[in-house]
C-alpha cells in the first residue's frame, strides 16, 4: 500500500484516491497513538530530515514525533546554525543531506515552489511542510481527517474559510482538498484579502461574516499573516476583529453542530475570540492531535512499505 508518487508537494496534484488512502491510513495510526506503547517499527532503518527555513511549532514537532513513532532516525536542521548562513544553497544543503542517507526530506520555506524544486532533484521523498503562499498539504490533510472523523463524511458539507486567504497556503490546500471531496467552500474576509478571482475554482466569496457563515457546517479561521503582507490590507487589528473576528454572536449564524477550526498559531482577539477558541464547538486541539496521525500516514505511505 503506497501513494502514486514519491513526494507530497501539494494537494492540487493528489487524486481523490490518494487522499482517501492517507485518511484511512491515518485512522489506523490514530488507534496506535491511543495505546500505552505508541511506537511501531514500521520504518526502522529509515532517516527523516526536517529542514525548516521558517519558524514552526506544531508542524515541526508533529513531523518529528511522527517519524519517531514510526522508528525512523530523525535529524532537524536549524538553519541559523547551519552552512546556510555561510552561503550554501538550498539544493546543495539538500544534496548533502541526501548523501548522508536521508530517505525523507521535510521542507518548509518562504519561497513558493521550493518543495517542487527539491522533488525534481532528489531521490529522497520530499514532503512540503509549507512553501511561501503556495500550499501546506499535511495541514489540509489533517483538517480533512478531523472533519471526516467528526462529521462522518465531507461530501455535501458547507465549509467557511475566514480571513487572510490571499497569503494563506493552508487555505489553498484546503480549497483543493475540500472541493475534490465534494464539499461546498465559502471564502470570507475583506476584499483586499479574498481575491474575487478565486471564484474560478468553484468557491463562493463573501465579505460579510453573517452571510458567509449562514448554515455553515465548518468554520475554518485563518491567521492574519502580517509577515507576508505589506500595509493597507485593513486599517487595524481592532477593526479587523470588529468585522471578521469569530465571536459567539457570529457563531449563531452557523448550524448548531458547527465545528470551529484553526491551523494555529491563533491571534486571540484578532481573528477569533477566546471563548470561541476554547468553547464546546472548537476542535482546534484535536486538529493538532490528528496532525500526528496524518503525518505518520504520509511518511508510511511514501516509503512504499507493504502491509
Amino acid at each position: 500500500m503506497s501513494l502514486q508518487t514519491k513526494d507530497l508537494t501539494g494537494i492540487k496534484e493528489l487524486s481523490t484516491g490518494d487522499i482517501g488512502l492517507i485518511l484511512e491510513t491515518a485512522s489506523g495510526f490514530k488507534d496506535i497513538l491511543g495505546r500505552d506503547i505508541k511506537k511501531v517499527p514500521a520504518l526502522r532503518g529509515k532517516t527523516t530530515v526536517n529542514m525548516f527555513y521558517e519558524p514552526s511549532t506544531r508542524t515541526r514537532t508533529s513531523f518529528e514525533l511522527a517519524a519517531k513513532r514510526l522508528s525512523t532516525d530523525v535529524i532537524s536542521i536549524s538553519v541559523s546554525t547551519s552552512s546556510v548562513v555561510k552561503g550554501e544553497t538550498l539544493e546543495d544543503t539538500a544534496r548533502n543531506v541526501e548523501a548522508l542517507g536521508a530517505d525523507f526530506i521535510v521542507i518548509r520555506h518562504s519561497c513558493s515552489g521550493t518543495a517542487d524544486f527539491l522533488a525534481r532533484h532528489m531521490r529522497a521523498s520530499v514532503i512540503n511542510a509549507g512553501d511561501g503562499t503556495n500550499e501546506h498539504p499535511t495541514q489540509a490533510l489533517l483538517d480533512l481527517f478531523t472533519i471526516q472523523e467528526k462529521k462522518g463524511q465531507i461530501k455535501g458539507l458547507t465549509v467557511a474559510i475566514v480571513g487572510d486567504i490571499l497569503h494563506s497556503r493552508v487555505a489553498k490546500s484546503n480549497i483543493y482538498g475540500l472541493l475534490k471531496l465534494g464539499a461546498r467552500v465559502r471564502l470570507i474576509g475583506p476584499p483586499t484579502l479574498v481575491p474575487a478571482s478565486l471564484k474560478a475554482l468553484g468557491v463562493e466569496v463573501y465579505s460579510a461574516m453573517h452571510d458567509g457563515l449562514r448554515d455553515a457546517d465548518i468554520i475554518m479561521m485563518l491567521r492574519i499573516q502580517t509577515e507576508r503582507q505589506g500595509k493597507g490590507f485593513f486599517p487595524s487589528t481592532v477593526e479587523y476583529f470588529r468585522n471578521w473576528g469569530l465571536t459567539a454572536a457570529r457563531l449563531e449564524a452557523a448550524r448548531k453542530d458547527v465545528l470551529v477550526m484553526h491551523p494555529g498559531p491563533m491571534n486571540r482577539g484578532v481573528e477569533i475570540a477566546s471563548d470561541v477558541a476554547d468553547g464546546p464547538r472548537s476542535v482546534i486541539l484535536e486538529q493538532v492531535t490528528n496532525g500526528l496521525a496524518v503525518r505518520m500516514a504520509v511518511l508510511y505511505l511514501l516509503s512504499g512499505t507493504k502491509q
